[in-house]
């Protein structure tokens, strides 16, 4: 099955999702997803598939955390003067938003920092950074990957990781941790499904074929590079990811709940 691009974006991919939940399990069918449509959306959207069941999961690839970044004329200059310039001048200050992890993000940091902006969605990166370079946006939350570039070049700032720790290629670049902000890491993971009923031996041949990839010094070098991180070995396999699905909803589920985060 091939998907267009508006099929793969529609709905924050859950359109997409949604035509693979329905495919046949014949192991010619199989989803490059995130946590955000493999998770998120079950949260976020009433869908007519259940995430955690409607999949055979397969392995996962790399897990990464996004950065929240800003057009180069933004008054803020790093991350504590980011929060008290929200502070100071509520819904004054917009955000682009183009994936469910980053409305979840950029609404919970609202909660926890008592700062109110504009959520702006795009339908994807290319868009949103396209905006933020040119000053017609002033914040975005971005993958290392698409706006690091920009930051070395000084098109955008680069204003916090959600992670627990730097990245090594952005050491410059604080987490929400290392100013008493813990509860802000989001990890965004990368993995591949199958519909549900797929025979085992189709999903121990693709998961054995995801495991020698991995290990190939270039693409690990390649992911890397992009910001993401591999996962071991041992947890490259079917059951870590299932297992890894099901705590991350039983994590998100109920903050989006009480935040009130859902689909207009």
């Amino acid at each position: 099955m091939k998907l267009t691009p508006e099929e793969v974006l529609a709905a924050d991919g859950s359109i997409g999702s949604g035509r693979v939940a329905r495919a046949r399990p014949d192991g010619y069918t199989i989803e490059y997803c995130t946590a955000s449509t493999h998770v998120l959306n079950g949260a976020f959207y009433s869908l007519p598939y259940d995430v955690l069941n409607a999949f055979a999961p397969i392995a996962p690839v790399a897990v990464g955390s996004p950065m929240i970044v800003g057009r180069k004329t933004f008054p803020a200059n790093d991350l504590r003067e980011l929060i008290t310039w929200l502070k100071a001048n509520p819904n004054k200050a917009s955000m682009a938003v183009g994936f469910t992890g980053s409305r979840l993000l950029a609404t919970y940091l609202q909660q926890q920092t008592g700062t109110q902006f504009t959520l702006v969605p795009y339908r994807g990166a290319a868009p949103a950074m396209q905006d933020l370079v040119a000053g017609q946006i002033d914040l975005s939350i971005q993958f290392p990957f698409t706006s690091l570039p920009l930051v070395r070049a000084g098109s955008i700032k680069g204003y916090v990781r959600a992670s627990d720790k730097r990245l090594a290629q952005a050491p410059d670049i604080p987490t929400f941790a290392e100013i008493g902000l813990p509860m802000l890491t989001y990890f965004e993971w990368t993995a591949l499904f199958a519909p549900q009923g797929t025979p085992r031996d189709i999903i121990n041949k693709l998961n054995a074929a995801v495991v020698e990839a991995l290990a190939d010094p270039v693409v690990r070098s390649r992911i890397t590079e992009f910001g993401g991180e591999i996962f071991p070995r041992e947890q490259q396999t079917p059951e870590a990811l299932a297992a890894m699905q099901k705590a991350d909803a039983e994590k998100w589920w109920p903050i989006m709940k009480a935040a009130g985060i859902r689909a207009e």
